[in-house]
């Protein structure tokens, strides 16, 4: 049982509550107190402060937090006993249970109070009037108990939910009818069996994960209820607690049931999440489970993270993350071994015959055991070292995607022999090869090794990693996490029912012979982060070493190496450059060097990005990587058709598009109208814009009243809004074809800001005649655009009437959201120039702050700055965008012009900065 030992704790409000000279023990004995009490509440709000500072201060003396807990939950029986005491309860044939939580002795600062009273019958008025008396007393001194009232028969009702049985299984008795002691465990005894039971919570555990994305690795993990929380510790107790009649968790190791070491593996996994939560407690003043991004760094802090003379700025929470996701997948993985290992030693031996699984050798080392894989004797991996690796590969030959208990207990002590010996052993290194060769299951038999320590010993670099997180919204997952995940999505490009969202990447993976060589960049493309240096170029050397260690030709080890090197390029390329330039792509042709170079590029940086943050990939990045993937595959294969220059460029996209109006969808519109409308609109026009947008343009022009003076009552600007191609419902294209004039970008950029409307690419074009033909790419954060016409409607009147008013429309001043508070990201502003365009362009990295681009925008109407082209791009909380600027003259802007701009817009960001954080 739970034992209740305050003294041992050195808590200095001892004893009991005391206030002066007083204490509300013997207050409490004082029939004549109650008045007091009414009045005063006998300082015990008072009091519970007291112990939460002393429980703090006990901690920050290196009091083991499990004793801190523990401590609470003994001061709160202390005066739930004596209040019970007090209303004369004691009186009565009630019982009062600790439950839940508390009823394991375990209570943070400000966790819920979770109490039963208990009757053998139905309660009377009296008791029932004293109970209420009890329950105001206890929210009026803030303790906001989460409090139950049952009779024996209203329980039995009750605990027909599983949470309420799971309650009732850590039942506590503190004061009242002896008689009910057992009561509790023997309703929930009547009322579920233990395979019910099993299966009930089970399932409650898996659809708790999936609101929690499954994984251990979320960005602001809520400590309690995510994979590798307290709850997965709890599942472990509540399945056994029904079967072995055991109050605590250690009583399983007498059971046999747990070992000493699996003890104190959860119990230190336990412990420190314990300690992350009673310092969210301290931060928030509640009960706080969620580890978000406001209270992050300053926990590192709390907890010993201190920041060294050579850290990066958020080094000391990154390592703080990390200890904290590789606690979180220990108790995942000792959780889901352990309520396995209750299946197959309690529940699979009751079941029928027919329900029990078969068991089927594989060889003389394993078997194939119902869809699981178990070694045929407790000694396999002593007997046979290799056979760690061979059991992986024999799971992926005959579709085993589960291990036994039994076996995985096995594997996890075998893979701490796993040493340099054991890598340079050939016979294992080609295990080790065979198992990446095999695709069947690999992201599946990765993760075993990964989670039991098969893939840190064999890979050392690979355990560096583990856990290893960057403090910031673009990299959703630990380097571990997103490897496999990587992996995991190389497997897709072979799977149908992926190929609708993959198509070209697929059937090029498909094509591929060698996987394994993608499956080897994947490995290693990050194992060099948290180092310091380039870690793909670290990377690249640690990959070739490898590789040849392990038999690989030469070619194949320096594609592994050459891969793991540029990683990056193709998505930094193609986001961050303009890939209508020729130039610009014949430079990326010629670093990838061959086509076998770029399928495998494209390949890998598709299955990266997807892995990276599957929420920041939509199909505009996948058609920039298309487009880029296509120009330069048709120069590396000497293509005689290839444009190779800006005017062959722009000659091929007219040819194209005047191809196209022969299809009967375009029949309807006059190609000498069409090819007048083209001879006017520009060369730059046909450089930037694909032929099918061209022909959207160029109906919705012909249809348009023509434009003169803005007098004009037909001269209106043509605002035109269609569902992106192949993007998302909540993705628009916008066409803006008007008169052209100074404060255009600006006014459209307010315009959308004020429509919450994100931008995520800009053409903006002047034809040759002085009129603007601008095309942006949109994502409606409320994702109703498309459908409501009021809205579309509103959105166009916004923009003609802007497009009037020579001044720019006033911005909204709006928060920074929450998340993105947290971050520093220096404003960087370069410029280049760009002799093709005869422009420079400027790159912009800053925080993604509210209303960025209209702020922006108004910056260049304020310093006469010409906008001809936009690239907007969102990584996490940083915003990295691209214009392609000139003075209103279109001519190239001076030395000191870029001076001022710069200053102007790194003023403009702070200030905005400053003042959205000022409203937070």
């Amino acid at each position: 049982m739970f034992n209740c030992d305050v003294a041992s704790i050195d808590l200095t409000p001892l004893p009991l509550f005391s206030k002066d000279t007083a204490t509300t023990t013997s207050l409490l004995a004082d029939p004549n107190a109650a008045q007091s009490m009414e009045t005063s509440l006998l300082g015990i709000p008072e009091w519970l402060i007291q112990i939460n500072d002393d429980i703090s201060r006990a901690l920050e003396r290196g009091v083991n937090i499990r004793q801190l807990v523990g401590a609470r939950a003994c001061a709160i029986d202390e005066l739930l006993i004596s209040l019970f005491n007090w209303f004369e309860l004691d009186k009565t044939d009630l019982a009062l249970f600790a439950t839940g939580g508390y009823g394991r002795g375990e209570l943070s600062l400000y966790s819920d109070v979770d109490i039963l009273l208990l009757s053998p019958d139905e309660i009377d008025s009296d008791t029932s009037g004293k109970i209420d008396s009890l329950v105001a007393l206890l929210w009026d001194i803030g303790l906001e108990p989460a409090l139950s009232v049952r009779s024996v028969s209203d329980g039995l009702e009750a605990a027909t939910d599983h949470t309420i049985a799971s309650a009732l299984l850590e039942a506590r008795l503190l004061a009242g009818n002896e008689a009910l002691q057992e009561v509790p465990v023997q309703i929930v005894n009547k009322l579920w069996s233990p395979r019910d039971f099993f299966d009930v919570k089970i399932k409650e555990a898996m659809a708790r994960h999936l609101r929690h994305n499954a994984t251990e690795y979320n960005l602001e993990p809520n400590i309690k209820t995510a994979p590798g929380g307290l709850r997965d510790i709890h599942i472990i107790g509540w399945v056994t607690k029904r079967y072995f009649r055991v109050s605590k968790l250690y009583d399983l190791v007498q059971q046999n049931f747990l070992t000493e070491k699996e003890f104190d593996e959860l119990s230190f996994a336990e412990g420190y999440l314990w300690q992350i939560r009673h310092y969210l407690h301290v931060l928030t003043g509640r009960n706080e489970n969620k580890l978000l991004f406001d209270y992050q760094r300053e926990i590192a802090q709390l907890m010993g993270y201190e920041t060294q003379p050579d850290d990066q700025p958020n080094a000391a929470v990154e390592r703080f993350m990390r200890d904290y996701y590789r606690c979180a997948m220990q108790i995942s993985t000792l959780s889901e071994m352990l309520t396995n290992h209750y299946y197959e030693t309690i529940i699979e031996p009751q079941l029928p015959d027919d329900e029990r699984p078969k068991k089927q050798p594989i060889n003389a080392r394993f078997n194939k055991v119902g869809d699981q894989i178990a070694m045929a004797h407790h000694r396999v991996f002593a007997q046979h070292p290799e056979s760690i690796l061979e059991m992986f590969l024999l799971m992926g030959q005959y579709g085993i995607k589960n291990v036994r208990t039994h076996t995985l207990r096995a594997l996890k002590i075998a893979a701490r022999g796993i040493d340099q010996v054991y890598r340079d052993n050939p016979t294992h290194q080609q295990l080790f090869l065979s198992n990446l060769k095999e695709q069947n299951y690999l992201f599946h038999r990765l993760r075993t090794m990964n989670r039991y320590g098969v893939l840190g010993s064999y890979i050392p670099a690979f355990a560096q990693v583990t856990g290893l997180m960057q403090y910031d919204l673009f990299h959703r997952y630990t380097v571990d996490a997103h490897t496999l995940f990587l992996i995991r999505i190389l497997h897709r490009f072979t799977d149908p029912r992926f190929y609708e969202d993959f198509p070209l990447v697929s059937s090029i993976f498909q094509r591929i012979e060698r996987k394994e060589i993608l499956v080897l960049a994947a490995m290693f493309h990050d194992i060099a982060k948290g180092r310091g240096g380039n870690h793909s170029q670290l990377g690249e050397t640690e990959s070739i070493e490898f590789c040849l260690a392990h038999g690989m030709s030469t070619a194949d080890a320096h594609l592994v190496g050459w891969l793991t090197r540029y990683h990056l390029l193709m998505s930094m390329t193609a986001q961050k450059k303009d890939i209508s330039d020729p130039e610009v792509v014949t430079v990326f042709a010629d670093l990838v060097g061959n086509v076998t170079h770029l399928n495998h590029l494209y390949v890998l940086t598709v299955a990266d990005m997807n892995a990276t943050n599957p929420q920041l990939w939509n199909s505009w990045r996948a058609t920039l990587m298309k487009q880029l993937y296509s120009q330069t595959r048709r120069i590396l294969r000497a293509d005689i058709d290839a444009p190779t220059n800006r005017q062959d460029m722009i000659s091929a996209t007219r040819k194209q598009a005047e191809a196209m109006l022969d299809d009967v969808d375009n029949q309807h519109m006059n190609r000498d109208e069409v090819l007048r409308l083209w001879d006017d609109l520009g060369d730059e026009y046909f450089l930037r814009e694909i032929p099918e947008d061209i022909l959207w343009h160029t109906e919705a022009i012909l249809n348009h009243p023509p434009m003169g003076r803005a007098s004009d009552a037909d001269s209106a600007p043509l605002v035109v809004l269609r569902e992106h191609r192949e993007l998302a419902l909540d993705a628009v294209q916008v066409f803006v074809y008007t008169q052209d004039q100074m404060n255009l970008f600006a006014v459209t950029m307010a315009v959308f800001d004020q429509m919450n409307l994100d931008v995520l690419d800009a053409r903006i074009i002047t034809a040759t005649r002085d009129f603007a033909l601008d095309s942006y790419v949109l994502l409606d954060r409320s994702g109703t655009l498309l459908v409501d016409k009021d809205s579309q409607q509103e959105l166009k009147q916004r923009l003609i009437d802007a497009f009037k008013d020579p001044t720019v429309p006033k911005l909204t001043h709006k928060r920074i959201p929450r998340q993105l508070r947290h971050f520093e990201v220096t404003t960087v502003i370069n410029f280049e120039f760009n002799e093709a365009s005869d422009q420079h362009i400027m790159s912009l990295e800053t925080l993604d702050q509210p209303g960025l681009l209209a702020r922006v925008g108004q910056v260049f109407l304020q310093e006469k700055i010409e906008v001809h082209a936009a690239r907007i791009t969102t990584l996490g909380e940083r915003a990295e965008d691209m214009f392609y600027i000139s003075d209103q003259n279109d001519e190239p802007l001076s030395a000191d012009r870029l001076d001022a701009l710069k200053s102007a817009l790194i003023a403009s960001l702070t200030v905005q900065k400053d003042a959205a954080s000022t409203q937070n």
